[in-house]
């Protein structure tokens, strides 16, 4: 079981940004997924971004399209979200999570992970 630890959140100004980090203890077997969730309070938890290994492909939450950018290292088997731009509404605890969805389709549904770090809380203000 992969143990997953997140780091860099903080607060910002509108139009700041932040890069969070997400350690992870070794490297996911299989053709796993593994990506960015967020919940700000009184909502769900929703999808941002995720990093699918089969194919390497990445998919992104249309409103954080061209100011989220989420890369990884597996040197060091870490997960980044690289966020610019950003803005109230990006305020909420981010979890960086890790699964096997079965397809592409269900790559943005949280039940699909199965293992998640405890979040990291960015705050947005202005």
């Amino acid at each position: 079981q992969v143990q997953l630890v997140e780091s860099g959140g903080g607060l910002v100004q509108t139009g700041g940004s932040l890069r969070l980090s997400c350690a992870a203890s070794g490297r996911p077997f299989g053709e796993y997924a593994m990506g960015w969730f967020r919940q700000a309070p009184g909502e769900e938890r929703e999808f941002v971004a995720t990093f699918r290994c089969r194919g390497s492909m990445t998919f992104y939450k249309d409103s954080v399209k061209g100011r989220f950018t989420i890369s990884r290292d597996d040197a060091t088997n870490t997960l980044f979200l690289q966020m610019n731009n950003l803005k109230h509404e990006d305020t909420a605890v981010y979890y960086c999570a890790v699964g096997w969805p079965a397809d592409a389709t269900r790559v943005t549904n949280p039940s699909e992970y199965r293992q998640w770090g405890r979040g990291s809380q960015v705050t947005v203000s202005g």
